[in-house]
């Protein structure tokens, strides 16, 4: 059974703009493993604008409450590519209340816009 489903997009540009004004902002919204490759290069912008979109999903997916945290929601990657949440802390605990048992994520970026979604399942 679905319990919320969850929908953003993000400017792929805008996004870049506002990491790149705001110092620190990146790590108020993303874990370590978010923003670095297994080989220790930065991800990509869009990359991250995507993640940030699932983000986001993940909040309208739980009914958008106020008191989450960026980084209690982290989008890993599985060696098949395939994108996959692990929530945390306040995340879980929001899932937790509503009888989430696993989510599915979908990321997407094309011509300057990333976008994500969430199902959250019982």
């Amino acid at each position: 059974m679905i319990v919320g489903v969850g929908i953003d997009v993000a400017e792929i540009e805008r996004f870049d703009a506002a990491l790149r004004r705001t110092p620190g902002m990146a790590s108020r919204l993303f874990v370590e493993r978010e923003l670095y490759l297994a080989s220790g290069e930065r991800r990509g912008i869009a990359s991250l604008a995507a993640r940030f979109a699932a983000k986001e999903a993940v909040a309208k997916a739980l009914g958008a409450p106020g008191n989450l945290l960026w980084t209690d929601a982290e989008v890993t990657t599985e060696p098949t590519g395939q994108p996959r949440l692990v929530v945390t802390g306040t995340v879980a605990a929001r899932a937790e209340e509503l009888g989430v048992r696993s989510w599915h994520v979908s990321l997407s970026h094309d011509a300057g816009v990333a976008s994500a979604v969430v199902i959250a399942e019982k």
